[in-house]
C-alpha cells in the first residue's frame, strides 16, 4: 500500500471517492510526449470535459513534486504541455527517483495504473496501449505497460495496442499473462489509427455494464492484476490501413537509421507518422482517445 504522504488528489477527486462517485483515470505522458503544444493541452482539457459530461469525474495522472497527482489542475496541463520532452517520460522504473528527487514526472501507462490503483480508481482512458516492439525477439524491447496490467488491478479503456508494435506478439503476451481482453463491439483487435487488424480477441461485450460487471468478477475472484477494453476508433475518424501502415514502416526505418531506442521510441514514430501523414494521424489519435474517455465514463458509472 502506498503511503498517503506521497498521494496528492484533488478535492473533486477526493470529494468523488469519498462519495463513491464514478472516476476515469487519464495519462499525461500523452500531453507531454504525445502530442505537440498546444493540441495536447486542448486535447487533455477535452477528455476531461468529455469525461464529466459522460458522467464521470477525470483524474489526469502525473508526477508533481515528487508527488503521485490523481486530477491536476488546468494550470498543471499546461505546465506538462509547454514543457514537452523536458519533463521526465515517467513508467514504473522512474517512481522512485522522481520521489525521491522530488521531480515532476509525465505518467505512462504502467505508471498511470500505479497512481490509480494507490488512489483507489479502477478505470483508466487511454489511446493505446504499449506492447511487444517490432525486432523485440533481438532487441527484447517490450513495454512494461504489459507486465503492469497484470499486475495491477485497474481496467485499461483503449483503442488497442499502437500499430507501431508487433500486435500479434502482443496478444501472445497479454494471453501468457492472463490479461483478459475485452473488445467493445467488436471481434478482432483494433489497430490504433484503423479498426481492424485481423486479430481475434478472446471476448467480445457491447455494454458497458456487463464489462463494469467482469471488473467486479475479477476482483471477486482475487486476481492481483487489471483487464485490457479494446474500444475501435470511430468509423469516421479511421484511416486506410494501407497508407497508415506504409507511414509506420517509413518511421521505423528512419528510427533505425538515426539509432532510436527505448523510451525514445514510441514519441520518435508518432512524431514521424504525424509528419509523413500530413497531420491527418494525429486528428485521429486525438478522436480516438476521446472515444475512449466516452466509454470509460460509461463503465466507471456501472461499477
Amino acid at each position: 500500500m502506498i503511503q498517503n504522504n506521497l498521494i496528492c488528489l484533488s478535492p473533486e477527486v477526493r470529494e468523488a471517492l469519498a462519495n463513491n462517485r464514478p472516476i476515469v483515470a487519464m495519462e499525461s505522458t500523452i500531453i507531454s510526449h504525445g502530442m505537440p503544444y498546444p493540441q495536447n493541452v486542448e486535447t487533455a482539457l477535452n477528455c476531461q470535459r468529455i469525461c464529466r459530461e459522460n458522467g464521470a469525474v477525470p483524474a489526469t495522472c502525473a508526477v508533481i513534486g515528487g508527488k503521485l497527482c490523481a486530477g491536476l489542475t488546468d494550470e498543471q496541463i499546461d505546465y506538462l504541455g509547454r514543457e514537452g520532452h523536458r519533463v521526465t517520460k515517467a513508467s514504473r522504473r522512474d517512481l522512485p527517483m522522481l520521489i525521491a528527487k522530488k521531480m515532476d514526472g509525465a505518467t505512462t501507462v504502467a505508471a498511470t495504473m500505479i497512481v490509480a490503483a494507490a488512489a483507489g480508481i479502477r478505470v483508466f482512458a487511454t489511446g493505446g496501449i504499449g506492447g511487444v516492439h517490432r525486432g523485440a525477439e533481438t532487441t527484447m524491447d517490450i513495454s512494461a505497460d504489459l507486465e503492469e496490467l497484470a499486475e495491477t488491478p485497474v481496467c485499461v479503456v483503449c483503442a488497442g495496442a499502437k500499430s507501431i508494435l508487433d500486435l500479434n506478439l502482443t496478444m501472445e503476451y497479454l494471453e501468457t499473462k492472463g490479461v483478459p481482453v475485452i473488445g467493445f463491439g467488436t471481434d478482432e483487435l483494433p489497430a490504433f489509427y484503423t479498426r481492424q487488424s485481423g486479430i481475434p480477441v478472446p471476448w467480445r461485450s457491447d455494454d458497458p455494464k456487463e464489462i463494469a460487471d467482469a471488473i467486479n468478477a475479477s476482483k471477486t475472484l482475487g486476481y492481483p492484476g487489471g483487464m485490457l477494453v479494446v474500444n475501435p476508433i470511430p468509423e469516421q475518424y479511421s484511416m486506410d490501413a494501407n497508407v497508415i501502415n506504409k507511414a509506420i514502416d517509413e518511421a521505423i526505418e528512419q528510427a533505425k537509421e538515426q539509432g532510436i531506442k527505448g523510451k525514445e521510441t514510441t514519441p520518435f514514430l508518432l512524431a514521424k507518422i504525424k509528419d509523413i501523414t500530413g497531420g491527418s494521424s494525429l486528428d485521429a489519435n486525438i478522436q480516438l482517445v476521446y472515444n475512449n474517455v466516452r466509454l470509460a465514463a460509461k463503465i466507471a458509472s456501472n461499477l
